[in-house]
């Protein structure tokens, strides 16, 4: 009895260390996969892949963390990557490196200003809003066919990814919005510009006209006075000389 014990004694002293090494291990191998995920290369080719410039609209996806991650831990990854992407770091790839560091940037700048953290989190709540609708509306024509109303968003990843696809659609949305309405400012301004620059030269014209007009007014008054004591005008329209007396002889 008492040898069984000491082997049980045994095992348990054996599976205690191989439990915290395979923990260990297993740890290990998360923040290798993690690094792997977050080299330079590879954060970069993912800021400037085809439609980035969308895609870079939402600071969620640009920083890689879930919407109700507190600030204190967007700044730690904002952190990471902005050293990860950084030019300097990656001169070899300068150009693509700028990119990428000034879409983490603009990112970071959007969550840590509250308001503009409030307006993306509200984006995040709408994209879950038209999720949900569109779950609905699969369920309702399954069963409107009589099939079983399970989708692909009951699982919990393909659920996540519709959010992300309707988050973008509304950040992509947004985006276009803006563009339309700064396109529209733009040709507003400049056809107020052009109306400022026609009256300013209208005015420069009338005011030149004026300024001759003056100058000139003295020699007007001049002339019409001389024309009206000149005498009367013969009747072929000349002024009629006057008359001359005849010279008396003694």
């Amino acid at each position: 009895m008492a040898s069984t014990t000491e082997a049980s004694s045994t095992d348990e002293k054996k599976t205690e260390p191989d439990a915290a090494f395979s923990e260990f291990y297993t740890e290990v191998k998360q923040i290798e996969q993690r690094d792997a995920v977050l080299t330079s290369k590879q954060q970069i080719d993912r800021l400037n892949r085809a439609g980035s410039t969308y895609f870079n609209l939402n600071p969620f996806d640009v920083l890689q963390v879930d919407p109700d991650t507190a600030l204190a831990d967007v700044k730690k990854k904002y952190r990471q990557m902005s050293i990860l992407v950084h030019p300097d770091k990656n001169l070899e790839n300068a150009e693509r490196a700028q990119k990428a560091f000034e879409a983490v940037n603009k990112a970071f700048k959007t969550l840590e200003n509250e308001e503009g953290y409030k307006r993306c989190q509200e984006i995040i709540e709408e994209a879950k809003v038209r999720t949900e609708e569109m779950i609905k509306q699969k369920r309702k024509q399954l069963k409107k066919e009589g099939k079983p109303t399970i989708v692909p968003e009951d699982e919990p990843d393909k659920y996540k990814h519709a959010v992300y696809v309707q988050t973008c659609k509304l950040f992509a949305d947004l985006e276009r919005l803006r563009q339309e309405r700064e396109t529209k400012d733009m040709h507003e301004r400049k056809r107020k510009a052009e109306e400022d620059a026609e009256a300013e030269e209208l005015a420069k014209v009338k005011a030149q006209w004026d300024k001759n007009y003056e100058e000139t007014r003295t020699n007007r008054v001049n002339s019409w006075r001389t024309w009206k004591t000149g005498g009367k005008k013969s009747k072929k329209g000349g002024v009629r000389p006057p008359k001359t007396r005849a010279e008396q002889r003694d």
